[in-house]
């Protein structure tokens, strides 16, 4: 019998997508909110299918990604911001629970979810890296989200 294999498929027409911002770091906040739109627009994902909704951090994010999962109303979520390093413990803190926090809402809902809160150690990393953070959070939520579809209906 052959291997049966499903091939990656970021297609995300009629794929309904929200997207949860933090508002801390906020010009971060925005570049990966366009890389995030600009991939989801890419892989057909329409206009009228994308809910963005804005929190005050990273930690606040994992709560409104369980909210609109609760809902039922979308295929797919992205989780985007930035965490910076300070001089505090406070940097760990609040990149190990936010991380938590997002993958716990995709395990207890079963709804992809992509990650693009980044974890840097300067302003500047997350500058450089936040269009295309955002951008491939949003692609990897699609391919999940194609991938769970593949998977039941195989």
């Amino acid at each position: 019998m052959p291997i049966k294999r499903i091939s990656p498929d970021i297609n995300g027409d009629g794929r309904r997508v929200g997207v949860v911002v933090s508002r801390f770091n906020a010009a971060i906040g925005d570049a990966l909110l366009a890389g995030a739109l600009r991939g989801l627009a890419d892989a057909g994902v329409a206009d009228r299918d994308i809910t963005v909704v804005t929190v005050p951090g990273a930690l606040e994010t994992p709560l409104a990604l369980q909210r609109l999962a609760q809902t039922g109303g979308f295929d797919a979520l992205v989780a985007l911001g930035a965490v910076v390093r300070g001089e505090t413990y406070h940097f760990e803190t609040v990149a190990n629970e936010s991380a938590a926090g997002v993958s716990s809402v995709q395990l207890e809902f079963g709804i992809p979810v992509g990650n693009g809160i980044l974890t840097t150690d300067t302003d500047e990393q997350a500058r450089v890296r936040a269009d295309v953070k955002g951008f491939e959070a949003a692609r990897a939520a699609l391919e999940l989200a194609n991938l769970l579809d593949a998977i039941d209906e195989g």
